[in-house]
């Protein structure tokens, strides 16, 4: 068909037979599709979802529901959801996880030999890095499973019918596994839980109460609670210590916990982000002790930034078999591929690639510590670490002062993790005088108040500081001894967040910057209550829990005696006040407060400068809140009256329509009669409109009114009348500043003088261009002419007789404007 349109000679019949052909193809396809459509559904099942129906999704498609899923649709949330910092490191470690999938697909004898070079590889190098000889590895996914594998190999070793008899075994000598105070929350609980065993076996170990750090296990304590355990039948079995506590980062007496391990034939596990440092070439000797250890957890994904790399435990044992029953070790080839993604980045990073990142991450801390030594107000952990008690009974000098030395040493600062916090002036005083008493035991001498308070204060400034520098990692941890703290980690943040030494400054200019809020805070909380207190339409709440100036009640008087209305009458003036209070042109924060809090009906007012004028910001929030509640007030007594007006108008328009019946006739209320009669006999309705004033309560006739209305619709009415109860403030000048006290007293001085003089010039004016406005409304008939400014053709003169006569008049027209002037300024306000 197509050979035969190019044969014909007119190109126009020859195009449009091509287009038809092409459309009638289309239609044909289209045709065919949907038959091969309505066949396929024949064979769909309707449980099925959509994207799992037919041939399946290409994959472009798959990818992007991915990243839908990831980021979301919006471009801008997509901005805002960037991955974190891998690097090549990190797509070595995503490499890792693929081949593994890819490499459990070879022949069995091929996997054997790969998985066992992997997992040899791996564990040797680990063990060379961290120098742990001899050292067997497990790799997991949950930083915990390495534990609890090796309380079930435990398990298995000090009992021999564990594997046959199971629980029935641990009846007669019940094992105790002890764990730090300061070791992560739930770890006992969940060992527990994981090995059937009652919480009864977990034995949670005070920490330090004589020398050292306030985190740092009591092993005297320690020591007492084994042999306690011992003489009631017990059986030890582990002491779970610590190198790097989860909260601040403090390492145990490792070496004098092994050899209390040894003592009594126990097993000592160690895990803590200190144990990085392993890998320098310079350790300290309390975190080189934990070599000794007989298992230890090391998380190497946050520590390198590797994503998706399993936790390791290395462990020492000698029995293959019950290593296998633990489940530490494994006959599946495909398990031993989990150390693949960190057998491919240990390669890449090399062993100095290691070492600079756990010594970059070390030097970040430094940096700030060195920061925060020259700030006055901020208490590092250093402070924590010295001893905090002196007792000389029973003691030789030299037993006590070797005891200071030594804890001196072993608390010597060499943590990356770094902590510290907000104190007041006196606090920070008392600590530089005493050398030996810590601040757990001066701030023990503190009201309880005021230690609530300073936690409040702490845990908003590491909210601050983490959202204005977010990529320095400092969170907020709670510490039993010392409170609400800031903590610094970059081995578990650096990597990821990529921490810069420029982020490190940053953090300390917020720092800087957030202190003297802070203080200022502190001593402008008193002075608030106390003129709170003054006051007597506010009540002052003491909420110790929030990070502000503090929290008011505005009390309404009412004598409601229904108290759910009165509660509700209460809520509607507070949102209104505080509504009216954010719109001021302030630096203030003001809230309802915390979400969950139990005051209700409260303004919270937040952090404050020391700019802040008290009295002011008090005087304002009493008088804002008495004029809500008598407009309020108000609007109530408006509403009875209103009502009964609206009955009252209603009765009157009723008498209005009788008597409008009465007058013109049944015949002329008829449709079509009605419109002939009054087309033929017009009438005049003496049915008159009716207002109601609001001032009044009452009815009145709408002709004077209009009157009023028509005088003075010429005029411009007065402005509204607003009461300033806020002192005069200089250009730019913010509400609730407060400025010196000269420059104050002048401008107010000056500004009272200026205005009263001001007022009575404007009223003179007004007076005069009122007069002279009305005496040319009177004289329009007979009004000048001015032609361009210059020529004036002016009309009859008015005689002297009626001069007096006409300002009689202008008079009583102005003082009638006024005062429809004034109902209508009283209505707007009403309205």
């Amino acid at each position: 068909m197509d050979a035969s349109l190019e044969k014909m000679v007119d190109p126009t019949l020859a195009e449009m037979g091509k287009n038809l052909n092409e459309a009638m193809k289309m239609l044909e396809d289209s045709q065919r599709e949907a038959d091969e459509e309505r066949e396929k559904k024949k064979y769909i099942r309707k449980d099925i979802p959509g994207p799992l129906q037919g041939s399946g999704q290409n994959m472009t498609a798959i990818l992007q529901l991915v990243q839908n899923l990831m980021h979301g649709e919006d471009e801008e949330e997509l901005q805002s959801h960037r991955l974190q910092n891998i690097g090549e490191q990190g797509h070595m470690s995503l490499l890792g996880h693929s081949l593994a999938a890819y490499i459990s697909v070879l022949d069995k004898e091929r996997l054997r030999k790969l998985t066992t070079r992997i997992l040899s590889d791996t564990t040797l190098w680990l063990c060379r890095l961290f120098r742990y000889e001899n050292g067997s590895a497990y790799y997991h996914e949950d930083d915990r499973e390495g534990l609890l594998k090796v309380c079930k190999l435990i398990i298995h070793s000090n009992y021999d019918d564990y594997a046959t008899e199971g629980f029935n075994v641990l009846h007669n000598k019940s094992p105790v596994l002890y764990i730090s105070a300061a070791s992560r929350t739930g770890l006992g609980q969940y060992i527990c839980n994981q090995l059937g065993l009652p919480i009864s076996c977990m034995c949670s170990v005070p920490c330090n109460t004589m020398f050292g750090s306030q985190h740092q296990m009591d092993v005297a304590l320690l020591e007492r609670l084994i042999k306690d355990d011992i003489e009631c039948g017990k059986l030890p079995l582990l002491l779970v210590a610590n190198a790097g506590t989860p909260g601040a980062g403090h390492t145990d007496k490792l070496a004098r916990l092994k050899e209390l391990c040894s003592q009594f034939k126990m097993w000592l596990h160690v895990e803590g982000v200190n144990l990085a440092t392993l890998t320098l070439g310079y350790v300290s000797s309390s975190v080189l002790a934990a070599t000794k250890c007989d298992s230890m957890t090391l998380t190497l994904g946050p520590w390198l930034g590797l994503p998706a790399v399993p936790a390791v435990t290395l462990y020492r044992h000698e029995d293959p078999s019950l290593s296998l029953a633990a489940g530490l070790t494994t006959s599946q080839p495909v398990e031993k591929l989990r150390a693949l993604p960190l057998w491919l980045s240990l390669q890449y990073l090399g062993h100095d690639g290691i070492v600079d990142r756990i010594k970059y991450a070390s030097q970040l801390s430094q940096r700030l510590l060195e920061n925060l030594r020259k700030l006055s107000s901020i208490r590092t952990s250093e402070v924590i670490t010295k001893p905090k008690e002196l007792t000389f009974t029973g003691k030789s000098v030299g037993n006590i002062l070797g005891n200071i030395l030594l804890a001196i040493v072993e608390d010597e600062f060499n943590s990356p993790v770094l902590v510290f916090r907000f104190i007041q002036e006196h606090l920070k005083s008392a600590l530089d005088g005493a050398q030996y008493q810590t601040a757990a035991v001066q701030e023990s001498t503190k009201d309880s108040n005021e230690r609530e308070t300073d936690d409040a204060l702490n845990r908003w400034l590491g909210e601050q500081l983490g959202q204005l520098v977010p990529t320095s990692g400092v969170d907020v941890v709670e510490l039993e001894d010392e409170g609400a703290c800031i903590r610094f980690s970059p081995l578990m943040t650096a990597a990821v967040l990529n921490t810069t030494p420029e982020h490190v400054d940053q953090l300390v200019e917020c720092l800087k910057a957030k202190i003297p809020i802070l203080i200022s805070t502190l001593q402008l909380r008193e002075e608030f209550k106390q003129e709170v207190y003054q006051t007597p339409a506010l009540t002052y709440i003491e909420d110790l829990s929030w990070p502000g100036l503090g929290a008011i009640r505005y009390e309404i008087n009412n004598e409601e005696p229904d108290p759910e209305k009165q509660l509700l009458a209460m809520e509607k003036i507070t949102t209104r006040l505080l509504k009216k209070l954010k719109e001021f042109d302030s630096d203030l924060m003001f809230s309802t407060g915390p979400e969950f809090g139990s005051e209700k009906n409260c303004i919270y007012i937040g952090m404050v400068a020391e700019t802040l004028d008290v009295p002011e910001l008090v005087e304002t929030i009493a008088a804002t809140g008495k004029e809500i509640e008598e407009s309020s007030k108000l609007l109530e007594n408006m509403t009875e009256v209103v009502r009964k007006g609206i009955i009252e108008a209603e009765q009157q328009l009723q008498k209005a329509n009788e008597a409008k019946l009465l007058e013109e006739g049944v015949l002329r209320q008829i449709p079509v009669v009605g419109s002939v009669l009054n087309w033929l006999s017009p009438v005049r309705s003496s049915v008159k409109g009716r207002s109601f004033s609001l001032a009044g309560g009452s009815l009145e006739s709408t002709d004077k009114l209009y009157a009023l209305k028509a005088q003075a619709s010429e005029g411009t009415p007065p402005p509204t009348p607003t009461a300033s109860r806020t002192k005069p403030k200089s250009p730019g000048q913010k509400l609730f500043r407060r400025s010196s006290r000269a420059s104050v007293s002048d401008m107010v001085s000056e500004t009272s003088v200026g205005h009263t003089e001001e007022m009575e010039g404007s009223q003179t004016i007004t007076g005069t261009t009122r007069l002279e406005g009305e005496n040319e409304i009177h004289k329009s008939s007979e009004s000048s002419v001015q032609l361009n400014g210059d020529l004036e053709h002016p009309g009859p003169i008015q005689p002297e007789g009626k001069s007096d006569e006409n300002r009689s008049n202008v008079q009583e027209v102005h003082q009638t404007s006024e005062s429809a002037e004034a109902q209508d300024l009283e209505k707007e306000d009403l309205r």
